[in-house]
């Protein structure tokens, strides 16, 4: 009888272990941010995420495209965002970036499109119709779902910190204070699935929430964006981001992963700096190596 294969959790431990690092870099190539040299187009799209890995895998715990820089392009961007991911090695977990959620019957075509096709490891989900919708997501114990909870969006209270009313215990529901809108979504998804198979998506821009994320669900994985460009606090995330308790406390790294794609990105940009290196790819080594430590495994 052959070995159940790892869990997502268990990879995602392997890999931060090995790198030493919570890094996840994000692919988000912007056709009007490309360096000199690439086209703002679909070729030049593919071409600049194939640098960004071939220069930085080596210091990341994860990778995350963003779908919508690739389904921009129709098929032949769906195409590139294949052979993409093709690049990217079998022991790096890939989320993708695609914020989906729908009712049950089309999200169960969504799983087969990502897991069964694309082949990524994670998707980014939002809760809005309930665990119900997603539950296809969260079936396969080596793959993984991300719910939007505290995004790092400056709108995001609008709807995110909405007041929800007390709830009492019923057969399905724990009892539930008064709270915010995010705070109901992290304490309902740590109940949700068979367990270890879903996390959140906290924004660093939002540091007091995440406190309070990781003291209602302390044993989810937590993926961070909002570190970089938008100039969230790499301290409160370390500090507050790992895991603590079972599925995700008990692997390196907590099961954190904060997301950097501007940060690092930008790098390869404009003119070289004075004393920096002239090299596309060396520039973009080095802004992930930075990162890399600058958002370590901590024990």
């Amino acid at each position: 009888m052959s070995a159940a294969a790892p869990t997502y959790l268990e990879r995602l431990g392997a890999r931060s272990a090995a790198t030493g690092t919570v890094l996840c870099l994000g692919i988000d190539p912007d056709p009007a941010g490309l360096p000199d040299g690439f086209t703002p187009d679909i070729a030049g799209i593919e071409a600049f995420a194939t640098l960004l890995l071939e220069a930085c895998l080596p210091f990341v715990a994860a990778v995350k495209p963003n779908l919508a820089f690739f389904e921009a392009y129709g098929s032949g961007g769906w195409a590139a965002l294949e052979r993409v991911r093709a690049r990217i090695p079998a022991d790096v977990p890939v989320i993708a970036d695609a914020k989906r959620g729908d009712i049950s019957t089309t999200s169960a075509r969504q799983v087969v499109a990502y897991f069964d096709h694309l082949g990524v490891d994670a998707v980014t989900i939002s809760p809005y119709l309930g665990e119900e919708a997603i539950a296809g997501y969260l079936e396969r114990a080596d793959r993984f779902a991300y719910v939007l909870c505290r995004t790092s969006n400056p709108g995001a209270a609008e709807v995110q910190g909405l007041p929800v009313a007390a709830r009492d215990a019923a057969a399905d529901r724990a009892a539930a204070p008064a709270e915010p809108l995010w705070a109901r979504v992290a304490r309902d998804v740590a109940t949700w699935g068979p367990g270890g198979t879903a996390g959140l998506v906290i924004g660093a821009t939002a540091p007091d929430e995440l406190r309070a994320v990781r003291a209602i669900s302390p044993g989810l994985a937590i993926l961070v964006p909002g570190v970089g460009a938008q100039g969230g606090d790499i301290g409160a995330v370390l500090a507050a981001g790992p895991a603590t308790e079972s599925p995700a406390g008990d692997r390196p790294g907590g099961g954190l992963l904060v997301n950097v794609s501007r940060g690092i990105a930008s790098r390869a940009v404009g003119p070289t700096a004075p004393g920096a290196r002239p090299d596309l790819g060396e520039r973009l080594a080095e802004a992930a190596r930075s990162w890399s430590r600058t958002l370590p495994v901590l024990p």
